[in-house]
């Protein structure tokens, strides 16, 4: 077997979008910056590019996200301010995010959908694989998922998705992927993929999460793809072309994940997300779980 040296080592992370499905907290502060227990969402995500090995983080943004660029900088006059008052353990949570990674900011200017947000990376990113991050899916890091993937793609080439298994009612959420088994327990060799399939579209269960590690050559395929579902380039829809091709950018294998996933990007499943995470945290758990047993006893009644 050709061993791939792919030699991953930047991440991109689409931010241009402008969250109205949280309106109106949204209105003036990026959604990405909506807080998850005590931290960004974006944060999580730049942290699991860190740990997967990735310190060149570029974030496709647009208008009204100065604050992600604020976040990930440094704030001079706070830290001197904790430094006076001799509180390091807030000294260390607010330089945390500015010692991150090499963070990089684009612009995407017209919002053209998620094909064309990874396109305005290419300037970035080059002729190397990438990987590329949603923000609305936190990946738990007991469940290295990105590594994972990334393991898998310098082995085999091509690009690889993740995927989940979901109810066949909820398919129409999301692109959804046929596939086709390999001797590998967990991967799969992808077929075909359909974006948000209508009723009697769908060739799966299998849905694409914002997981991807994707060879140069996708920003070829993105360049032909005409706009497709919402009037949008979709980055689906070039990863269709990869999927049939041996050579030029493909093969597209698919990791199937069965760990700990955060949805983010709905109102219900952001307030679940921040439940359980802040339930397994050791400073605020104990008495956070002892106060939900509580509250939700007295629900009961």
């Amino acid at each position: 077997m050709t061993l791939f040296r792919s030699r991953i080592s930047k991440a991109v992370v689409p931010a241009a979008g402008l969250g109205t499905r949280f309106l109106p907290a949204t209105k003036a502060t990026p959604k990405e910056m909506l807080p998850v227990v005590d931290k960004p969402a974006i944060q999580y995500v730049v942290e699991e590019a860190v740990a997967a090995g990735l310190p060149d983080v570029l974030m496709v943004t647009g208008r009204n996200k100065r604050p992600l660029e604020d976040h990930f900088d440094r704030n001079y006059e706070l830290e001197e301010q904790l430094a006076r008052k001799g509180d390091e353990s807030k000294l260390a949570r607010v330089q945390e995010s500015s010692d991150l990674a090499a963070i990089h900011y684009v612009r995407q200017g017209d919002p053209r959908g998620l094909g064309h947000a990874v396109l305005c990376a290419e300037p970035h990113v080059g002729d190397q694989p990438f990987a590329v991050l949603l923000g609305d899916d936190l990946i738990d890091p007991r469940d290295p998922l990105l590594t994972r993937m990334i393991e898998v793609q310098e082995r085999l080439g091509g690009s690889v998705i993740a995927l989940i298994e979901v109810d066949p009612s909820q398919i129409h959420l999301y692109g959804c992927a046929a596939v086709r088994a390999t001797e590998e327990d967990g991967v799969v060799r992808v077929t075909d993929l359909v974006e948000k399939p209508g009723p009697g579209e769908a060739p799966s269960n299998y849905a694409v999460i914002g997981r991807y590690v994707l060879d140069p050559g996708v920003f070829g395929e993105i360049k032909q793809t005409q706009p497709g579902r919402g009037g949008e380039i979709q980055l689906t829809d070039a990863l269709r072309m990869l999927a049939q091709r041996t050579d030029q950018g493909g093969p597209v294998h698919g990791v199937l994940f069965t760990g700990r996933r955060y949805d983010t990007g709905d109102r219900g499943d952001y307030l679940r997300a921040i439940v359980r995470l802040a339930c397994e945290r050791e400073d605020l758990g104990p008495d956070f779980r002892s106060w939900l047993r509580t509250f939700v006893a007295e629900e009961m009644t």
